[in-house]
């Protein structure tokens, strides 16, 4: 567990820490990594909105840990939140896709993951060689409405009751916003917009087709 928390800490970015993270899976298992990587009240989809805590549990590491890199990272101006996106890969099973990770950054400096999702992809992304990082303006941020001036709380964990299938998160400075919606068929949809110094526009828009019966 302390490498873990040094390996956190050191991370200065979002990037890094996936990185890290990504690095740590393969150390000591994948579903082990996303435990210790996950904010108490994280949130994945399976298809729904769970719990990470709850659905991570007691989930034994498969015999080889998936493989993912970051490819881009959309990040808010106070750098302290970021949406993380790039390729996933299970060699042993043939399978590849990409994965989408909010990731906050810590009163301590370290950083922690609130939302992780993605989906399969029948042709397989290339591996970045290095990560292409975005940042939202630090312009005219007194024209961020009042109530996107300050972060969301953390969505309230009560055991036995699964989160909502529509959320939305933002970053500190309101410069960042994350959102996604789950339909009653597991179809999904997650977004992600940064203040330009004028208004939102969308970096990210990802659909997730329902799974297959």
């Amino acid at each position: 567990m302390l490498s873990i928390l040094l390996a956190a800490a050191a991370a200065p970015t979002a990037v890094d820490a996936e990185r890290a993270f990504a690095a740590r899976a393969q150390q000591v298992g994948q579903w082990t990594a996303f435990r210790e990587y996950a904010e108490p009240s994280a949130v994945m989809f399976n298809p729904q909105a769970v719990w990470a805590h709850e659905f991570l549990r007691n989930r034994k590491d498969p015999p080889r840990s998936v493989e993912w890199w970051p490819a881009r990272s959309f990040v808010s101006c106070d750098r302290r939140s970021a949406v993380n996106t790039g390729p996933w890969l299970i060699r042993d099973r043939n399978l590849h896709g990409y994965f989408t990770t909010v990731w906050l950054k810590q009163q301590d400096g370290g950083w922690k993951w609130s939302v992780d999702g993605g989906d399969e992809l029948k042709t397989r992304l290339p591996r970045p060689r290095r990560a292409s990082v975005r940042r939202a303006s630090c312009g005219n941020l007194k024209a961020i409405p009042a109530a996107y001036r300050a972060a969301t709380e953390p969505t309230a964990l009560i055991a036995g009751k699964p989160p909502a299938d529509a959320g939305q998160g933002r970053s500190a400075d309101g410069t960042l916003i994350w959102e996604w919606r789950v339909a009653k068929d597991g179809s999904r949809r997650f977004e992600t917009k940064l203040w330009n110094g004028r208004a939102y526009v969308t970096a990210l828009d990802q659909q997730v087709a329902a799974p297959k019966s």
